[in-house]
């Protein structure tokens, strides 16, 4: 057997793990046309020094997805911006895409996060998978099962980090790089693989940067 020297054992690792992990510059990608954006307006904005993608408020739920960019399991991990504002701050990420309605997608409600009633607050972070199991269904027929509040809330104004683990059999959701997971469900479907994108809900705008996906 032939022997492999340990330069370049470690430069097939460096290869691997290369090939394991993609950081995405979501401002380069806008600006060379490789996000398609659906039922919003999308740009540029620099915030708190962290340069993203804005998607604006309209009515109706908008994606803007990536182009030929495929997602099965691994981890996403992303920063993202909402806003303390009632009823107008729904955002997060769709995933397991196979159309602009058809996909999974786990998102915030920053209104909710340091809200001083307890019901509200539990309703901060969800897990949906459209079009079968919208957040109204869920919540009517296995209330506080996929959706959660979140510990040591982040200033729902700000910034905060997320990281979603999407596994066969499991979905957990971290935030600001906690040790315990804000929420943890099952798929709800048999989709295992799809597109990708940044989500916001109706009448919502939100703010997305530094997206990296290991797998």
């Amino acid at each position: 057997m032939k022997r492999v020297s340990l330069t370049a054992a470690i430069f097939l690792l460096a290869i691997c793990s290369h090939a394991q992990q993609q950081l995405f510059n979501l401002p380069a990608l806008l600006a060379s046309n490789r996000i398609e954006v659906v039922n919003r307006n999308a740009q540029v904005q620099t915030i708190n020094q962290k340069e993203g993608v804005h998607l604006t408020e309209m009515p109706g739920s908008g994606i803007a997805w990536l182009r030929n960019v495929s997602f099965s399991e691994g981890t996403i991990s992303v920063d993202i911006k909402g806003k303390n504002i009632s009823q107008q701050s729904f955002v997060g990420i769709a995933f397991h895409g196979l159309s602009d309605s058809t996909y999974d997608a786990v998102y915030f409600r920053p209104f909710n996060f340091r809200a001083p009633d307890a019901v509200r607050r539990s309703h901060s972070v969800q897990y949906i998978s459209l079009p079968a199991y919208d957040w109204e269904k869920l919540r009517n027929e296995h209330p506080n099962m996929y959706e959660q509040a979140i510990d040591s809330a982040p200033d729902p104004n700000d910034w905060f980090h997320v990281t979603i683990r999407v596994k066969s059999d499991s979905i957990s959701v971290y935030i600001n790089n906690a040790e315990k997971p804000s929420l943890e469900v099952k798929p709800l479907t048999r989709r295992r693989s799809g597109m990708l994108g940044l989500w916001v809900g109706n009448n919502s705008a939100g703010d997305w940067c530094n997206l990296e996906i290991s797998r």
